[in-house]
């Protein structure tokens, strides 16, 4: 069983990338559950045809840990995608990064990781400093990362950050990112800016997904785009994105940049002056 998680700045598509990929992946014959980490609950609509499911935190509150089911918490979404959605706290109360380790630690009691399955994502806030939300890596349970990108600075700004914490959490033995996934904004030089940008972080462009407004139109309609046109060319997108991470065997402890280098880089590809 392989655990993958995915990072990104908060609207920068990472859910919308990860469900889709997980959508793709599930085609190929893979046995997924899809862990949503995001106190918005939110991680796992689009596989759910926008049904809101019970959230583990939720469920803990109202019943108590001692009477949890896997399959109050557990939905199977399109593909056969075992769903999961952590929540968070109630308003104004607590630390939302709580309810990642709290998921986790109540999946893993209730035996969700000991049901054959091949992957499991989770789909990670990527631009809070918070413990909690780095528990996937520092706890060994997500062990391979993909950060999912634009060409836009805060988007790059974000995903250094987040190597920073990969990096830290490297020397423990475990935790290497598998690379970045460009989401396209369609900025000016962006497939070559989030190349190098990839380089010099000791990793890679994995896959660059073209902007395409079926995305939007399949969110519309509560489906990912394998689900809702799956001969589409972006439903190819995410199926080569698919193949490539079940394929994947380049990992590297990144080597994060000073703000000052990423500024630079920004600068030689013309997107700032």
């Amino acid at each position: 069983m392989r655990q993958i998680a995915f990072y990104g700045k908060g609207g920068i598509g990472k859910s919308t990338t990860q469900q889709n990929t997980a959508a793709a992946m599930s085609g190929l014959g893979n046995r997924i559950m899809v862990v949503g980490c995001d106190p918005k609950a939110d991680c796992t609509r689009l596989l759910l045809h926008g049904k809101r499911q019970q959230t583990v935190l939720d469920t803990l509150r109202e019943v108590g840990p001692e009477n949890v089911k896997l399959d109050t918490v557990c939905s199977k979404g399109f593909g056969g995608v075992i769903c999961v959605e952590s929540g968070g706290p109630e308003p104004g109360v607590g630390c939302g990064g709580r309810g990642v380790i709290t998921s986790i630690q109540t999946l893993e009691a209730l035996g969700a990781y000991s049901n054959g399955l091949d992957f499991v994502f989770y789909d990670v806030l990527g631009d809070v400093v918070c413990g909690g939300f780095a528990m996937p890596i520092r706890e060994g349970y997500a062990r391979e990362i993909y950060i999912v990108v634009s060409g836009e600075y805060m988007a790059l700004y974000a995903a250094n950050n987040i190597c920073k914490g990969i990096a830290k959490f490297a020397t423990r033995g475990y935790a290497r990112l598998g690379g970045i996934i460009c989401n396209s904004r369609k900025v000016e030089n962006e497939a070559e800016l989030v190349s190098e940008f990839a380089k010099r972080l000791n990793s890679r462009m994995i896959h660059f997904i073209p902007r395409d407004n079926i995305v939007q139109k399949a969110e519309i309609n509560k489906k990912t785009v394998v689900d809702f046109d799956n001969t589409c060319p972006q439903a190819q997108e995410y199926k080569t994105l698919a193949r490539k991470i079940v394929d994947n065997q380049d990992f590297a402890i990144p080597t994060p940049i000073t703000q000052d280098e990423l500024e630079e880089l920004m600068k030689d590809f013309g997107i700032v002056d």
